[in-house]
């Protein structure tokens, strides 16, 4: 009883000062994670086996971490998402380095004859796609630097095209496995493949994304429209090639791009687990940058990685691994059921709407984690499916943190890049725009998950 206490005391206090934002968030759960390590399972449980089990570190030298592996370990720190996090920040370094991603932006508007109201349909459908394969938060950096420049060329309020790139990145990132931190979990931890994400959530996205390209154009095409009728005819576009740094580098960059593409798309077919693609994408885009761009160019990709990042992954896994051994996720299992009646319609909508209004307020990635053991708790005491309750997890983790300015990583990289250009976005214009469309969005998800499913 007491290691259940002192475990949950320990992941309060974390969320607590992970909202408080005073410490960096890698500092605040390593430090919880070295307390329930220490005092968890040290001093009140008195168990080796539970700090051994959370490390969990003999599972990367199995074949199984590998190659062929249904399914991760149920406890501990999940290395596969760290594995897979890590080779994808070094490949979006290489692509970075090389221009891609300016490039692309500035291929499209200049597709679309720099119309501001075409521009903005064309980059929330880029911020929406290229976030199913990348991390969000790297898409909306960029993509909302670079529109912040082309507001300042083409003179428009960049405001609206960023709070719709910033809510599609979310979006679309919620189509695949890769394509949120909140997802990655979900499927490493619990053996989904990208596969089982595009035909399942990514369906479900894709309704959700017509509906919210409507309502971006209905909020923000009269203010656009007007913004280019007033400027002048002495405007200078820039063009897509002055973006590319290094040809070579570009086009290798490219090449890996698409092979790891191919390999999530069919690591359910190879076997390969998404470690391994992470590892394979990594050493292609390092050989690339020595070939093309030499040696000093793939150590700032490497310096380059998020260090910090994974850490808090780390950090993260350990605390709630506390919660999971002294059985508190179980009980929070239990009383989902009790509140629901065992009824499978209730339990997709609690789960569903307590994730979407839980990450509209706190970081999504730690509640994503500490839900996981929760729901395969529910699916093995109640008979339930197991992917049902997934599917409604992440959904709901995904598109709640759209619902303001700290709800997810990329909002707060989207504003703080408005901010920086001059055009600072507050909670009163975030919420007025974002919070209607997320309630859109999460019925409609609940709608979906009730004619597919049940």
């Amino acid at each position: 009883m007491l290691a259940q206490i002192l475990a949950i005391l320990i992941f309060i206090g974390m969320f607590f000062m992970i909202m408080q934002n005073k410490f960096e968030r890698h500092v605040v759960t390593l430090a919880s994670g070295a307390l329930v390590l220490v005092l968890v399972f040290g001093v009140c449980m008195q168990s080796g086996d539970a700090i051994l089990a959370t490390m969990n570190v003999h599972e990367i030298f199995t074949a199984g971490f590998w190659y062929d592996a249904a399914e991760s370990s149920t406890s501990g720190i999940n290395w596969s998402t760290i594995i897979f996090v890590a080779g994808m920040m070094i490949m979006v370094e290489g692509l970075g380095h090389a221009g891609f991603f300016r490039w692309l932006c500035l291929k499209l508007a200049k597709a679309v004859h720099y119309h501001v109201v075409p521009l903005l349909i064309c980059f929330m459908c880029m911020s929406a796609f290229l976030s199913m394969f990348i991390d969000s938060i790297t898409v909306v950096l960029f993509l909302a630097t670079v529109t912040a420049e082309l507001a300042k060329t083409l003179r428009f309020n960049p405001v609206p095209m960023i709070l719709s790139e910033v809510f599609c990145a979310n979006l679309g990132g919620a189509a695949t496995m890769c394509g949120d931190p909140p997802n990655i979990i979900i499927g490493t931890s619990l053996g989904y493949t990208f596969s089982d994400f595009i035909v399942n959530t990514g369906a479900i996205v894709g309704i959700c994304f017509v509906l919210v390209l409507i309502y971006f154009w209905l909020c923000f095409r009269k203010g656009l429209k007007k913004s280019e009728l007033e400027r002048g005819d002495d405007v200078i576009c820039p063009e897509p090639g002055s973006a590319i740094t290094n040809k070579k580098a570009f086009f290798g960059g490219t090449v890996v791009f698409i092979i790891a593409v191919v390999l999530l798309v069919t690591h359910a077919q190879t076997k390969l687990t998404v470690a391994c693609i992470g590892v394979i994408v990594a050493a292609l885009t390092l050989l690339n940058t020595l070939l093309t761009s030499g040696k000093e160019n793939a150590k700032m990709i490497i310096k380059g990685i998020d260090y910090k990042t994974l850490l808090f992954f780390i950090g993260l896994f350990i605390s709630v691994s506390g919660l999971d051994q002294t059985g508190v996720l179980t009980a929070l299992a239990k009383l989902i059921t009790r509140v629901s009646g065992g009824s499978m319609m209730i339990m997709v909508a609690i789960i569903l709407w307590l994730s979407a209004i839980a990450s509209a307020f706190i970081d999504n990635i730690p509640f994503a984690a500490t839900m996981v053991p929760v729901i395969r708790s529910l699916a093995a005491t109640q008979g339930v499916d197991l992917s049902i309750l997934a599917w409604s997890l992440s959904l709901g983790t995904d598109l709640g943190g759209n619902a303001t300015p700290i709800g997810a990583s990329a909002n707060v990289v989207g504003t703080s890049v408005s901010a920086k250009q001059g055009h600072p976005i507050g909670w009163g214009e975030y919420c007025k725009y974002c919070a209607p469309a997320t309630v859109l969005v999460t019925g409609i998800c609940m709608l979906c998950l009730f004619v597919r499913y049940l």
